[in-house]
């Protein structure tokens, strides 16, 4: 799987614009390569939690469709944990997309893991 720059680019921004909470959103795109970040709303408000909001869960999947894409898996931030995949993540990871982890704190490089 591939992941377009700007798509990168678009993520940083927005979990730096929702900071201190965790931030998270749907990637979308077509054959392997991921196109487009679909921004999600944390409905937590945690730095250390996240929560979709349902309704735009529907609209993802509306607008996946509508634009011919596919779901190609989810992602969100750790502004205040490890970049690495925590016990509730593993617990609630389900579904054939990939899940990617961004952190995101002062001093800390960027980088991307997936589960």
């Amino acid at each position: 799987m591939k992941i377009q720059k700007k798509v990168i680019t678009k993520i940083i921004e927005q979990a730096k614009a929702e900071l201190p909470a965790e931030a998270c959103g749907y990637l979308l795109g077509k054959d392997g390569v991921i196109t487009f970040n679909y921004t999600m709303t944390n409905i937590d408000h945690s730095p250390e939690h996240f929560s979709f909001d349902p309704a735009e869960q529907f609209a993802t999947i509306r607008y996946a469709r509508q634009e011919g894409l596919d779901i190609m898996g989810n992602w969100h931030s750790h502004p205040a944990s490890p970049s690495r995949p925590s016990q509730e993540d593993i617990r609630l990871a389900y579904g054939p997309a990939d899940t990617l982890f961004y952190p995101l704190s002062t001093g800390r490089r960027t980088r991307f893991e997936c589960l």
